[in-house]
């Protein structure tokens, strides 16, 4: 038969089981605590590569920015230099044949040189032409020595073409401006075919045929060029 405990063996047996119910609660907290801290180290290292790949993002989007914008300044930049350069170089080939255009007058005033010129221009026309009759046109202070011009070009022609006759006639109708600076004009096809060897007109030429080779006279060979004039 079992006996009845005492009061002191009550409180014994109840102070037993306070001690393993609180013992088993620290441990507990403390599994909890654990459990916790490795939960929070697993969020905190997402967390920190998370903002770690931002950062890393936002800095190469910021390189790549800081990159284009310095080679677009760079190109900006050389494109402008570049620009300043062909302009200047543009000026000073404008520049040449302006003064080139200013002695063309200068020419004129030679006459024995300036006959000669005007003979070579108007048989030029005379071979290109082929005609039986053509019309010179030319300034009006330019008259006596193209007189002679016309009439030396017929007889060079004439020797030239296996004794082939020409006429030509001066149209003092039509002169050429007093502002032209010399040459001549021969007109043939009744009119309608006009070979312009003023000398305007032929430094105008000059300007388009010789372009490349006074460019590369003044400023060199540009290595950059793909296809040359």
């Amino acid at each position: 038969m079992a006996h009845a405990m005492s009061d002191d063996q009550v409180a014994g047996e109840l102070k037993k089981m306070t001690a393993f119910i609180r013992q088993e609660a620290l441990e507990k907290a403390k599994e909890i605590q654990i459990k916790a801290d490795e939960e929070f180290a697993i969020e905190k290292s997402k967390l920190v590569r998370q903002e770690t790949s931002s950062i890393d993002s936002q800095y190469e989007k910021k390189f790549k920015q800081a990159g284009m914008s310095q080679q677009i300044t760079r190109s900006t930049l050389a494109n402008k230099t570049r620009i300043k350069v062909l302009s200047a170089r543009q000026e000073l080939l404008d520049d040449l044949f302006e003064k080139a255009r200013g002695k063309l007058t200068d020419y004129a005033k030679d006459k024995g040189k300036y006959q000669e010129l005007c003979k070579n221009l108007i048989l030029e026309g005379l071979y290109a032409l082929n005609e039986d009759k053509v019309v010179v046109r030319a300034r009006k202070e330019d008259y006596n020595v193209v007189k002679k011009s016309m009439k030396d070009a017929m007889e060079e022609y004439k020797k030239s073409i296996e004794g082939k006759e020409v006429h030509v006639e001066l149209d003092e109708k039509n002169p050429q401006p007093e502002s032209s600076s010399g040459g001549v004009s021969v007109v043939g096809g009744g009119g309608r075919i006009d070979i312009n060897n003023t000398l305007d007109e032929r430094l105008k030429l000059l300007e388009t045929d010789a372009l490349p080779m006074v460019r590369t006279s003044l400023f060199g060979k540009n290595e950059n060029r793909r296809f040359h004039d």
